[in-house]
């Protein structure tokens, strides 16, 4: 099997801090040793990932807002995204697990392995300093970085509008039905969306809640409220 540190073309100097980090803490507990397991590792390296996000995405993205940075860096450190580096990086089959964790399935568990990813940043952090660990983590989530840029407007775009204008005031966006037509098995609906007393755009779908999703895409495409504000 190639080795973790082949796959991370990162050699430790402290060995130990490798495999504190793989250590689960069903097997610290095991074993009776409650110091040594990844958990100050992964609090450590929680911090790391983020602070290397950050200027990560300030740096590639200048004209960005706070908000769509903070965003961006929400969908790379997130559980889900966590475990897809993990996975990437074969960690399940060098995690230490206590029996139990083992027989359960932890080594693929989602929450097993994002947590060790982070602990495997810590110790890099520790054994090389912050660049060493800011390179491994950008070389790691690279592919991620191809769409990052790309709003999810189009699964949610009722949720980004809404988003967007309470930013602007705490009023939430309200959705009409304006027109409903066609027999009762090809329905059509006309909505419109309007924020601050001002109609914003309208939006059609062969039911309610896809025509109140087109009205917001409208909407979000428009951008009439930066008028209305």
């Amino acid at each position: 099997m190639i080795s973790l540190e082949t796959r991370l073309e990162y050699k430790f100097r402290n060995s130990l801090l490798l495999a504190e980090a793989l250590t689960h803490p069903s097997l610290a507990y095991e074993t009776q040793s409650p110091h040594f397991d990844n958990q100050r590792l992964e609090f450590l390296g929680d911090a790391v990932l983020e602070l290397a996000l950050t200027a990560h995405l300030y740096h590639l993205f200048p004209g960005h807002s706070e908000g769509d940075l903070t965003k961006m860096r929400a969908r790379l450190v997130s559980k889900h995204a966590l475990f897809a580096f993990a996975k990437s990086l074969d960690l399940g089959s060098y995690v230490l697990l206590g029996k139990g964790e083992e027989t359960s399935g932890g080594r693929q568990r989602a929450s097993t392995l994002a947590d060790a990813f982070e602990a495997l940043l810590g110790a890099i952090y520790i054994d090389a300093g912050f660049e060493t660990a800011r390179d491994i983590i950008i070389r790691i989530i690279g592919p991620s970085l191809v769409d990052i840029n790309q709003e999810p407007d189009k699964k949610n775009p009722k949720g980004r509008l809404q988003e967007i204008l309470q930013a602007i005031i705490p009023e939430s966006p309200v959705y009409k039905v304006t027109e409903e037509s066609g027999p009762d098995h090809k329905k059509q609906f006309n909505v419109s969306v309007s924020w601050n007393g001002k109609l914003l755009a309208t939006g059609s779908g062969a039911n309610k809640k896809e025509a109140e999703a087109n009205a917001a895409r409208n909407a979000l495409k428009e951008t009439s409220w930066k008028d209305l504000s």
